[in-house]
């Protein structure tokens, strides 16, 4: 059977590093830290290791409602623990009195250093504060290149997993029922509205699924996906129970108070 027929076109280049990962864990008997994965990717991953009785698979972004995180795969005898995933979190202050700084802000400026975004995980910010859960390995480098945004000064210093500002992100679930996973027909439940004012917004392009604007009513959503509709709010697609007996979908969403 083909494994790819049960993914998007777009995620094969994913599953091939997934298929890596799992052959040098069962040949090699190593440990696989892997680069941060946002919630699809985690669910993939998770999707194409299963029940594995020799496998043990186990995810860490810093703090337990993190979305993106790095993953470990090991032998089952191995212990994991926090420090295995080589995490570092930075935090950075400034005034608040003459600047007001946004996740945008934060997240471009690193960027414009040259990161990789899979070499960042979440990233706070927080009245006067932002925190910046990253790869240990380019910890001292962000340190000493990132000393402005938005023109203003920053101290960056590195802090604990214990102190770090636990966003309040309360997700209300439901189950709802489906005609299908289409893009626009999932945004008119959660969202309740129309269909027609939900393909408005994709169209306009202000639609996110996985932190990728998706302007396409057609695309099909998956298990773990997120989305984001500006100036609505967030979501994201839990799990797809099953089909009633008229083919409709039941399904598990939930949305960011």
């Amino acid at each position: 059977m083909d494994l790819y027929q049960h993914f998007r076109a777009e995620e094969q280049a994913f599953i091939d590093q997934a298929l890596d990962w799992k052959e040098q864990v069962e040949r090699q008997y190593k440990i696989v830290v892997t680069d941060f994965l946002d919630p699809r990717e985690q669910t993939i991953f998770e999707s194409i290791i299963g029940k594995n009785d020799e496998l043990k698979l186990s995810f860490f972004g810093g703090y337990d409602q993190a979305e993106r995180k790095r993953a470990i795969l090991a032998p089952f005898y191995e212990d994991i623990n926090d420090r295995l995933y080589q995490l570092t979190v930075l935090q950075g202050s400034y005034h608040q009195k003459f600047v007001t700084l946004s996740h945008r802000d934060v997240l471009g400026t690193l960027m414009s250093l040259g990161i990789q975004r899979k070499k960042v995980g979440d990233l706070i910010v927080d009245d006067g504060t932002f925190q910046i859960i990253l790869d240990k390995e380019i910890a001292v480098f962000v340190q000493m290149q990132l000393t402005k945004i938005k023109n203003t000064s920053i101290n960056l210093s590195e802090i604990s997993f214990d102190e770090i500002l636990q966003p309040e992100h309360e997700w209300e679930e439901k189950d709802t029922t489906v005609s299908s996973t289409r893009l626009d027909v999932v945004l008119k439940e959660i969202y309740q509205m129309s269909r027609q004012k939900a393909q408005d917004f994709i169209k306009k392009e202000a639609v996110k699924v996985n932190y990728r604007i998706v302007n396409d009513s057609s695309f099909n959503v998956e298990p773990g996906d997120l989305i984001s509709l500006k100036k609505k709010g967030r979501s994201k697609v839990i799990d797809i129970l099953g089909e009633t007996k008229k083919q409709k979908y039941i399904m598990r969403v939930a949305k960011l108070k």
